[in-house]
């Protein structure tokens, strides 16, 4: 065992896809506390881990008070993944300055403050990382939700996704919307300002479909050329398909340089296809990842610059 640690935590439920990636990519766990998978480092970049602890501690605790002093000797900011000792590891945070994580209003930036992952696995014993991939607190980003205007909550990936990347549509974009019924996602962008095409065969929503800067194309996703539509700075696509049939879609799209910014679900149907999925992660310039609203999905994200 070396003395670099890392820890990959999965998204509820998806614990296989997780262990699958891992060893795929020659990482063999060397402890496990439920969700929480420890490895050798260094870490990498694992699409299906909802938070990565970079750099993982063994912290020995001789009692609450020392544990909590522990931490806040590393830094402020800490949030626990309870695994064990429950009430112990408790009264450990409880000791720890309080960290707020309300939830997000759309369009925001994600929070940019260091938090930490900690986790009591034994009476005596801290597993702790002050640098962890995700900005939310264990990779869960919430938000002030709509549930009025939206058709469906799909439209809380894409929040994540554009929050995720930092950037999002503004006024005069341009923005194409594949398999965009019932209309989430093309509600997302239209309400950022941009012009939104919409693609698909089934109809939109009739709220969605009124909104002024959208225009409705009922067709397959898959039947339209890059030479039809013209330029767009943003192609999103939450259309369900076999991956590697979106991978076929993207990558003509991608030689036709008429896209600056893609934001796509790569879907799976049965068992979990890694190969496909290790073909997105290797497209240049691009992101895989599991968001915390995906299911059984990841999101690919690709931005110009």
């Amino acid at each position: 065992m070396s003395d670099h640690l890392v820890a990959y935590l999965a998204p509820d439920g998806y614990i296989d896809p997780l262990i699958e990636e891992l060893a795929l990519a020659g990482i063999v766990p060397v402890e496990r506390y439920d969700r929480l998978i420890l490895t050798d480092g260094p870490a990498r970049q694992v699409a299906w881990a909802q938070n990565i602890w970079r750099a993982v501690e063994r912290i020995p605790v001789t009692s609450i008070k020392q544990g909590a002093k522990a931490l806040r000797d590393r830094q402020r900011n800490w949030a626990l993944w309870p695994v064990a000792h429950h009430r112990r590891a408790q009264l450990i945070q409880d000791a720890l300055p309080h960290v707020g994580a309300k939830p997000l209003v759309f369009p925001a930036a994600a929070p940019s403050a260091p938090l930490g992952s900690w986790s009591l696995v034994a009476e005596d014993l801290i597993l702790a990382s002050a640098d962890c991939s995700s900005p939310f607190r264990h990779g869960e980003a919430a938000f002030v939700e709509d549930r009025t205007t939206p058709p469906n909550r799909a439209y809380l990936k894409l929040w994540e996704a554009l929050t995720v990347a930092g950037r999002h549509p503004g006024p005069g974009e341009r923005c194409l919307d594949l398999g965009a019924s019932p209309g989430g996602w093309s509600w997302v962008l239209h309400e950022t300002g941009a012009d939104v095409v919409s693609v698909d065969r089934a109809a939109l929503d009739p709220r969605i479909a009124a909104l002024p800067r959208l225009t409705q194309h009922q067709a397959s996703a898959f039947s339209l050329t890059p030479a039809e539509i013209g330029p767009v700075d943003w192609l999103t696509s939450d259309v369900i398909c076999y991956p590697a049939r979106l991978l076929r879609l993207v990558k003509n799209w991608l030689e036709s340089g008429l896209v600056r910014n893609f934001v796509c679900s790569v879907k799976f149907q049965g068992p979990t296809d890694h190969e496909t999925a290790k073909a997105f992660a290797e497209i240049p310039g691009s992101r895989l990842v599991h968001l915390y609203h995906n299911k059984h999905e990841l999101t690919w994200i690709r931005l110009d610059g």
